[in-house]
């Protein structure tokens, strides 16, 4: 008994021990109603799509006459051209043939064309032995392989395809194959798979204007032309097919090029709801510009094309649901019945994961043989594949390693350069801004909760939940000295709250100065990060899907970002009674910072610490920090950039730029110089320049 009494005043101890330590935490675990903090981005960003998704599906329910579909096909097709934005101007292909390969019944072209100038794209054209007169053509895109059209799975269609007297035009897409824009030239061994490989440059491309999809589409479209030259292939008789990726690439390609006359994507086309709910957005060429804004969903793909022959090849446990495919097959049956050619679409499925399957193998060279006219077997037949050296088109395995070209970093930088000469910049930069970066403007009183309050020398912190812009609360500390005081700073840090709120550190040397302190963790940072989602498309736990499923709804994260921080500033104004506010933001977040001020004139002042120069700089660099693409915009250069936001407060704020110990670049030379009312401090100067821009 007195052990187990001296055990128990132990533990008691322990306890009390604990408890006197400081949790700076705001959202406990048991909290059921606040317990999905870090999910919140995701789910906020789906509602709204989900929003934007009803709105179309009830128009699509409305539709009941040829002439209702034809003039929703005339709005898709301005919808398409919008997001995805002008093609480039066509230039000679300049196709070369680099290799004949001679096979038992047919015979291997290998060329090399370029799409763009200086973009070269490899391909393999296969051509059947014994050819009367011309023939059927299929184009065949490979999916997320990093040999393309090489792997095994795809050159067994291509030379079923062959087999059954169809010629084949493969090209490998960016990224992939031959076409590798990050690889080590000695070995030849990519850096990253093909999703990166996408994704990386895929980003920079946003942040211009243009968009990974355009690229890999207007690749499609040039190969269409190159079939275009070929004598042997009958020029009305040409299809597309392909799986995965392929089957994103042969969608899209069909929806933008009249001339294919049918297409059969594989394992691609559900809808974005499902897609949403369960693997959400995919890497960065499977996300138009504010797509989903526009009102599109991918069934439109193919009920543009209609009546023309379309089919889908489905798998029941694809990662592309395939409950949201049926659902699309439903709105593509309801159309073709309408046009009076249920015949031409076909959905087939068979029970796999995401995968070729025999069934359905058999399903499309049937449906090929139908609708180009070039009846047979449709028999899937045992294909011996062929070895690399065989399927190699380029010299050194490298179309920039055998030729002086271009990669899509260097496409972004001409993009880059065509804004420079023809965009002027807006009248009200804010404004724009505000448009661009989909920000909204907190309009209604924030619900906030106070949950705890912790006592320090000088001053007391507290803890609080703010209702966000959605379904969700912002949890936040609230710094106050004892001495009453009117002057408020927002202080933001990408690692979260709690890393600058401790005894000693920088958040308490500012309340000490005499100034409250709100810190918040803003969505996907802090107590709100760390979902489940991070999608395909990750780099160094940096989920660029997030952003993509932001720039599908015409949302930024940065954009929303701030819109809590001026709900937050709301609070302490009406709230807290702070008649002076300041805004501090730290590296990634003095972007969010410098949003929320240009919106709301109520922030008096704002401070960067070591602030990312500008959105132009991540395009101009081969190899940036991904932890850069979160707090960017997606279609900004066109219009304004980081610069232009601080030239715009430094008219009438006051603005403080606070340099790291080493490695400070606020702006590069050919950025907008920093202004000259704008206060640089060096490291060691931080304190005094603080007070300073405080008074």
């Amino acid at each position: 008994m007195k052990n187990y009494l001296l055990a128990s005043v132990f533990v008691f101890f322990l306890i009390e021990a604990s408890l006197a330590q400081e949790d700076l935490k705001v959202i406990q675990p048991h909290w059921v109603h606040f317990g999905d903090g870090p999910n919140a981005l995701y789910k906020h960003l789906s509602q709204q799509a989900f929003d934007l998704l009803e709105a179309r599906e009830n128009r699509i329910k409305e539709i009941e006459s040829k002439e209702e579909w034809g003039q929703w096909q005339t709005e898709i097709k301005e919808k398409l051209h919008k997001v995805v934005g002008p093609f480039p101007e066509k230039t000679p292909l300049n196709a070369q043939i680099t290799k004949t390969v001679q096979k038992e019944g047919y015979k291997i072209e290998h060329i090399v064309f370029e799409s763009q100038p200086g973009f070269y794209v490899s391909s393999s054209l296969f051509i059947p032995d014994g050819l009367k007169g011309k023939a059927p053509a299929i184009i065949y895109c490979s999916g997320h392989h990093v040999h393309a059209y090489r792997n095994p799975t795809y050159q067994h269609v291509i030379l079923n395809l062959v087999d059954k007297g169809f010629i084949v035009f493969a090209f490998d897409p960016v990224g992939q194959g031959e076409r590798l824009e990050y690889f080590d030239p000695n070995s030849g061994n990519p850096m990253g798979g093909p999703t990166n490989q996408h994704s990386y440059p895929g980003a920079q491309a946003f942040l211009a204007g243009s968009s990974q999809a355009k690229y890999m589409i207007w690749d499609g479209i040039r190969a269409v032309d190159y079939l275009f030259t070929r004598p042997e292939v009958d020029t009305d008789r040409i299809g597309i097919t392909g799986r995965s990726g392929g089957g994103t690439q042969s969608a899209y390609i069909a929806a933008f090029d009249e001339r294919i006359l049918a297409s059969a994507p594989e394992n691609y086309i559900t809808t974005f709801k499902r897609l949403l709910y369960t693997h959400g957005p995919q890497d960065a060429e499977q996300n138009f510009f504010q797509g989903i804004a526009a009102g599109l969903d991918q069934p439109d793909l193919l009920l543009v094309r209609a009546p023309k022959p379309n089919m889908m090849i489905t798998t029941t446990r694809d990662i592309f649901n395939i409950q949201g495919a049926r659902e699309a097959a439903e709105e593509l049956e309801k159309a073709y019945k309408t046009f009076e050619s249920k015949e031409n679409f076909l959905m087939v499925e068979d029970d796999a994961g995401h995968a070729s399957t025999p069934k359905n193998r058999e399903a499309m060279y049937a449906f090929f043989q139908k609708h180009l006219d070039l009846p047979g077997s449709s028999a899937d037949e045992i294909m011996d594949s062929l070895p690399a050296s065989e399927l190699q088109v380029t010299s050194t395995g490298q179309v920039l390693t055998a030729y002086e070209g271009v990669r899509v970093f260097d496409l972004n930088q001409r993009e880059l350069e065509k804004n420079r000469v023809s965009a002027a910049k807006p009248a009200n930069v804010a404004k724009a801004a505000a448009e661009i970066s989909g920000y909204r403007i907190p309009v209604s009183p924030a619900e906030t909760m106070m949950v705890g309050r912790i006592q320090r020398e000088g001053y007391v912190v507290e803890k609080h939940l703010m209702k966000g812009e959605g379904d969700y609360w912002i949890p936040y500390l609230l710094m106050k000295p004892e001495m009453e005081t009117a002057k408020a700073i927002i202080y933001l840090d990408p690692k979260g709250k709690g890393v600058d709120a401790a005894e000693g550190g920088e958040m308490e040397r500012l309340v000490r100065s005499g100034s409250m302190v709100l810190a918040p963790d803003l969505l996907n940072t802090g107590e709100m990060g760390g979902g489940n989602f991070t999608g395909d498309s990750n780099f160094e736990g940096n989920s660029y899907n997030l952003w993509f499923g932001g720039i599908l709804i015409g949302r930024s994260i940065a954009g929303l970002h701030a819109g809590d921080v001026n709900r937050l500033a709301k609070v302490l104004r009406d709230d807290e009674g702070a008649g002076r506010i300041f805004g501090y933001g730290k590296q990634r977040m003095a972007a969010v910072m410098l949003h929320a001020a240009s919106f709301n004139p109520d922030i008096e002042g704002i401070a960067l610490d070591a602030p990312v120069s500008s959105f132009q700089s991540i395009v101009e660099s081969e190899t940036y920090d991904p932890s850069l693409i979160e707090y960017s915009v997606a279609g900004a250069l066109p219009v304004y950039d980081l610069p232009d936001l601080l030239d715009y407060l430094s008219r009438d704020r006051k603005l403080l730029m606070l340099k790291p110990e080493s490695g400070f670049q606020p702006m590069k030379e050919n950025d907008l110089k920093i202004p000259a009312t704008v206060i640089v401090a060096d490291f060691e100067d931080r304190e005094q320049a603080l007070k300073e821009w405080l008074r």
